[in-house]
């Protein structure tokens, strides 16, 4: 229960969309998403010369397209489920709360939200990323800039972190009762959940006791591995399998949307899926549990080319389950996480 002699802030955060799907805006996200030194982790000279000479030049014409194609009437998908969400929750928890919005890069930035809650004369401020999975490229980064921001402030409230949710019992059944639908209305014979992928370097730079090897030491969910992006994946993926009544053998975990010629974490669905049909998996439903509302990496890389590429390769159906968004579970889920913290 918040306290009387003042409002507890709320910061949600989320990675961020270019302000519009034109190719100038798209590459300025671009290089602010990707000169951050936590999602490339080379020397920065290297960074910016990469970035700024070769990424963002080439890739900005091609990503503004797919952007276009992303856009509806409302905007990005990813900042308008942002503010419903906000709004949802301000109207969930009450008064005592202060609900604000920041993305990592662009608008509204983390810096602006930070600003809205010390105007609201906060006391305490609890910093929520919208990455059920731990990463130092995004829910890492999110936190850095947080502190980067309230170093400078002369009064720092009480900040509590939420570092991950893999796990959370109420973002699992949202997740699953999005699924069940389709489920219900027509038979699949697999299920592919797809994670953001991430360099193998990320993973093993932040091993416990240089616990990580990229394999079996994910079978299991526990305190060495328990910021283990990998191995948060896979336990998201039991969980939702568990709630879902699939076997071990109903179900698959990969990894999209690599970057770059250095190994990323595998296997790499783009490749997978296109080994399903010969092996007589005709019709899949394929989750994206590293995000909680529709964007790019899951309207268009898994609900359309994937589903080109899982046709081309002789595959007959091949469903995306839609992100979280606004669904009441998933409101319950962050309010409890909120009011817990």
């Amino acid at each position: 229960m918040a306290a009387s002699y003042g409002k507890i802030g709320v910061l949600l955060i989320n990675l961020g969309t270019p302000d519009t799907p034109e190719t100038p805006d798209v590459r300025k996200y671009l290089r602010e998403f990707l000169m951050d030194k936590r999602v490339i982790d080379i020397p920065a000279l290297q960074r910016y010369f990469l970035i700024n000479g070769i990424i963002a030049p080439f890739r900005a014409p091609k990503s503004a397209k797919v952007y276009k194609q992303l856009w509806d009437e409302r905007g990005s998908p990813l900042l308008y489920y942002g503010h419903d969400l906000r709004d949802l929750l301000q109207k969930e928890l009450g008064d005592g709360y202060y609900v604000a919005l920041g993305m990592r890069y662009q608008s509204p930035s983390i810096k602006s939200a930070l600003e809205e809650l010390r105007e609201q004369q906060v006391e305490r401020i609890i910093v929520l990323p919208l990455y059920p999975q731990y990463a130092s490229a995004s829910t890492g980064t999110s936190h850095d800039m947080v502190m980067e921001i309230v170093k400078d402030w002369w009064i720092v409230p009480s900040i509590n972190f939420i570092s991950t949710f893999c796990d959370d019992p109420l973002f699992i059944k949202a997740f699953a009762e999005i699924g069940r639908k389709h489920l219900e209305a027509r038979k699949y014979d697999h299920v592919v959940f797809s994670y953001h992928g991430l360099p193998e370097r990320h993973i093993l730079k932040g091993s416990t006791r240089n616990y990580c090897k990229l394999g079996t030491c994910c079978n299991t969910y526990h305190k060495l591995n328990r910021y283990c992006y990998r191995a948060q994946c896979f336990e998201t993926s039991r969980l939702l399998a568990k709630e879902l009544g699939l076997a071990e053998d109903q179900y698959t975990v990969a990894f999209q949307s690599r970057l770059g010629k250095d190994p990323w974490l595998k296997p790499y669905t783009d490749e997978i899926l296109k080994d399903l049909p010969a092996k007589g998996i005709k019709n899949v439903l394929a989750y994206s549990p590293a995000f909680v509302a529709d964007c790019l990496e899951t309207t268009i890389e898994v609900g359309q080319e994937f589903k080109e590429l899982f046709e081309q390769a002789g595959g007959e159906h091949w469903q995306l389950v839609e992100s979280l968004n606004t669904h009441p579970l998933w409101v319950e889920a962050v309010k409890q996480m909120v009011l817990r913290n």
